[in-house]
């Protein structure tokens, strides 16, 4: 009888010892897994109108606020969405998004949506798109991520453009 309750004591200190050895093992990992982000990312960028219709910004570029601004991040092989946010512009056209998760392994882009200015609504075909990197393993240390600058177009080309973009032809020569 001793015997066999000393083999039972046995076998319930070993099962014991396996069960803590795995809560050791696997609970961090649980853990760290289900914890989200300590610093988010911050995505920022400006939205302007492009009141020349030159394809970029010049001296005389004012910036939108109140445009809306969406960030997606799609699948790199499937192009899926898989993320997707809005923002919108300040008084200075400046859009601040915060994304919370690594996105490693997909393309994220900044989006133009909507421009407020009904005389400048037309997204800039190349400039309505700003890619943006959001991942920790690429040796970048900050949280903050800035976007290139989107842009409108004016449905008028503004007076005195011609004059502004020959300054910058002379400037090239």
């Amino acid at each position: 009888m001793d015997r066999s309750r000393s083999l039972s004591l046995e076998r319930e200190t070993t099962m014991a010892r396996m069960i803590l050895l795995l809560a050791l093992c696997v609970l961090p990992a649980l853990v760290s897994a289900a914890r989200p982000a300590v610093n988010p990312f911050m995505v920022q960028g400006r939205v302007y109108c492009d009141t020349c219709r030159a394809g970029f910004e010049t001296s005389e570029t004012p910036y939108i606020p109140g445009a809306k601004v969406r960030l997606e991040c799609k699948d790199r092989n499937s192009q899926k969405l898989l993320y997707s946010v809005e923002g919108t512009t300040d008084s200075t056209g400046t859009y601040k998004i915060m994304v919370k998760e690594d996105h490693e392994d997909q393309l994220c882009d900044a989006v133009l949506v909507s421009s407020p200015l009904s005389d400048c609504a037309s997204a800039d075909p190349g400039r309505d798109r700003a890619r943006v990197i959001l991942t920790r393993n690429n040796g970048i240390v900050s949280d903050a991520r800035f976007a290139n600058s989107m842009g409108f177009m004016r449905d008028q080309v503004m007076s005195g453009c011609t004059q502004l973009l020959q300054q910058y032809q002379e400037l090239e020569e």
